[in-house]
């Protein structure tokens, strides 16, 4: 089960790893949390070293790294080589996966309704506002849907996974587009917040009528009903790791300029449209270079030891040659001598 608040994930985190003066610090993403959480255990049992990761979104990643107060900052938002360059940051991808629409509608399973991103965004910008809206049911004609309101469920906190969200809607939606935009943390036209993947989850699932978008992991560790999609190619897909491992075959790291990809919306009959990427930010020139160096020394065992936790949550380890080039990179711009 997967922690309900913020504040709890964190701590817990910290006490799965023992955490001490000594452990590694970092800050940010919810998106891969599940993820960092299992590492840290299998790290802590390898090693003997820890790890005190606090999931406090993207947004709040970013600011712990820029004010040095953790060693690494994780975000699901790429930053731009200039942004890179300005704060003395340099950014590598982690790992990859997919971001799902989930429901809670009485009689409605997993799989058994569709939506489009036209008609997601029209749910978000508060245009459509019941299950049996005509935009909905011509998606899904056998589909027993109520007349009930829907209850837009989003994120509060600066997310990435918002910015992934918010990015897929502006490519798909020319009204999104229009009034809202990409952003971490946008104007919503309509919802209620929560704070977190994991607050969207327990929002959604306690509230009959939601709708709320969440890392795959929080859907299925949560029991939460997702839908399906269709993609850029006009296809019917379901959330698997397939879907997802098409989507990001879609990435070119090898030409993305400071590794900065967004992968929303990739074509592919197979491919699902709301993948992404989450990364890891430090400093080129760390204050603390021991520290450093303990940080990737775990990014390391990482990368060599935890593709089969990774692939076991559903998310779609880095590829063998981009490993090798984030290595090189480390090399080449991290000192931590």
């Amino acid at each position: 089960m997967l922690f309900r608040s913020l504040a709890s994930a964190a701590i817990v985190v910290a006490s799965v790893v023992g955490a001490s003066a000594a452990d590694i610090s970092g800050a940010g993403a919810t998106f891969p949390f599940p993820l960092y959480a299992k590492w840290a255990e299998a790290y802590k049992k390898d090693t003997g070293n820890g790890l005190n990761y606090q999931a406090i979104g993207s947004g709040g990643g970013i600011k712990a790294i820029l004010a040095k107060t953790v060693t690494f900052g994780a975000s699901d938002i790429p930053q731009t080589l200039e942004n890179q360059a300005k704060s003395g940051l340099i950014q590598w991808p982690m790992v990859m996966g997919g971001i799902v629409a989930v429901v809670n509608i009485d009689g409605v399973k997993s799989g058994d309704i569709v939506i489009d991103g036209a008609t997601l965004a029209n749910i978000y910008l508060g245009n459509i506002k019941s299950w049996d809206d005509a935009a909905i049911k011509k998606l899904n004609p056998d589909a027993k849907l109520p007349s009930a309101p829907i209850t837009v469920v989003h994120r509060a906190d600066g997310s990435g996974t918002t910015f992934n969200f918010t990015n897929y809607l502006d490519k798909v939606s020319p009204d999104w587009h229009d009034k809202v935009g990409v952003s971490q943390s946008p104007e919503w036209p309509a919802g209620v917040g929560a704070k977190g993947n994991d607050g969207v989850a327990g929002t959604v699932g306690q509230t009959k009528g939601a709708i709320g978008y969440v890392e795959y992991a929080y859907a299925k560790q949560q029991k939460l009903t997702y839908t399906d999609m269709i993609n850029q190619d006009g296809k019917k897909v379901e959330p698997t790791v397939p879907a997802f491992q098409s989507a990001a075959a879609n990435a070119k790291w090898s030409e993305a300029t400071g590794y900065y990809e967004v992968l929303t919306n990739e074509p592919g009959a197979a491919s699902w449209p709301l993948t992404a990427a989450t990364f890891i930010l430090m400093y080129k020139e760390p204050v603390d270079k021991a520290a450093s160096a303990e940080a990737l020394k775990f990014f390391d065992w990482a990368f060599a030891s935890g593709d089969k936790m990774a692939e076991d949550l559903d998310y779609i380890p880095m590829p063998a040659a981009v490993v090798a080039m984030i290595k090189q990179t480390w090399a080449g711009q991290i000192k931590t001598k």
